[in-house]
């Protein structure tokens, strides 16, 4: 929750119009004069409480329940900048107050949760809330970090969308964080942006260009040993792509059994379907039914991406045999209806790319 740290008439406003009640009722509320509260509404930012309704204040904000707090929060947030401007009055503080940080931190978790569940609607919500309110040229270099991680997260958002190209892609947000975090002077994070961007790269079918920087990745020490495994596992899918499906394998089992040792289960299945999908593209389907089966008895589907993912690696699988093509078929449709009501607009498409090279030449195998 919020909290004020330094009240001006410009937070006493907002916490009257959080509480929805007029001059007059606020006033009685707090014990206070009308012409006192009238005062706030009037000079904003350019004037301040004495110390003792400064603790009257705090106390009727300590008291408010969760969705004051909020309301509070977002009317300073979309207001505070401009409310002394146009009282005609001169506000000092460009940046976040320290509840402003403290907000922004708890939006970014929310953010991150949202993501995971595929809240595009309401994720884009609260990153614009802060990326609109402040500029970066403003910041200290403690605005400058929940800058960076927010431009990072939209990164995610716009990569999850499909939208990964162009000025308002995750291409574009990933570089923005990552100059950011560069000036910071942050090598973890510089780093981990490297490995969004040949996640875009790859995306957008510049496999030669990610497999080269997931390699150069996967030894980098700036990097976690997680980390540092999933750019070796994402050389290996890169290569499948490539149509280098041995060797693909062969990478991927390492990381595989680098998971296993880091007892990281989620990442140790998507290692599984990854190989499932390398074998399919050898022609083992024996093997790449072998590792769908292990990574769908072990794999975490809490989210759509997750369900989806697995869904149309299981259908390709079973669509590159004729014996199961109705059953991959009906497989695939389940996991576009699911990528459709998402909006996984990249999950779609290469959903549709499955079907359309199972009926070229050689998509099926007759048994």
């Amino acid at each position: 929750m919020a909290t004020v740290h330094h009240w001006t008439g410009l937070e006493a406003r907002a916490l009257r119009l959080a509480l929805r009640m007029s001059v007059r009722g606020f006033a009685q509320r707090l014990g206070l004069a009308v012409a006192t509260v009238s005062k706030w509404e009037k000079l904003l930012a350019a004037t301040e409480p004495r110390p003792d309704t400064q603790a009257i204040l705090d106390t009727a904000l300590g008291r408010a329940d969760s969705s004051v707090h909020l309301r509070f929060e977002t009317i300073l947030s979309e207001t505070g900048g401009r409310a002394g401007s146009a009282a005609g009055c001169r506000v000092t503080a460009a940046g976040p107050r320290a509840w402003e940080y403290e907000s922004w931190t708890d939006d970014l978790d929310r953010t991150s949760v949202a993501l995971s569940r595929q809240d595009f609607t309401f994720a884009d919500s609260l990153l614009a809330r802060w990326l609109n309110r402040f500029r970066a040229t403003e910041l200290d270099d403690k605005g400058l970090y929940l800058y960076a991680r927010s431009t990072a997260l939209l990164g995610d958002l716009k990569r999850d969308q499909g939208c990964v190209l162009g000025p308002l892609s995750a291409h574009h947000a990933y570089r923005d964080a990552r100059s950011v975090f560069t000036h910071l002077d942050i090598p973890r994070r510089v780093a981990q942006l490297d490995l969004s961007l040949a996640v875009v790269a790859e995306m957008s079918g510049k496999l030669d260009t990610a497999a080269h920087t997931y390699q150069n990745l996967a030894v980098d020490e700036r990097l976690s040993r997680r980390d540092r495994t999933r750019a070796r596992l994402w050389v290996g899918t890169a290569l499948s792509k490539d149509g280098h499906h041995d060797y693909a394998t062969r990478v991927m089992q390492a990381a595989t059994r680098e998971f296993e040792d880091l007892s990281e289960p989620d990442d140790w299945s998507v290692a599984h379907q990854k190989l499932a999908l390398a074998r399919r593209g050898a022609g083992d389907l024996t093997q790449a039914l072998y590792f769908i089966d292990i990574a769908r008895r072990s794999g975490c589907t809490d989210s759509p991406m997750q369900c989806v993912r697995m869904d149309t690696a299981h259908g390709h699988v079973l669509l590159s045999d004729r014996a199961t093509r109705d059953d991959g078929l009906h497989v695939l449709d389940q996991a576009a209806g699911t990528a459709a009501q998402y909006g996984l607009v990249h999950q779609l498409r290469s959903i549709e790319s499955v079907k359309a090279s199972s009926e070229g030449p050689g998509g099926l195998r007759q048994r």
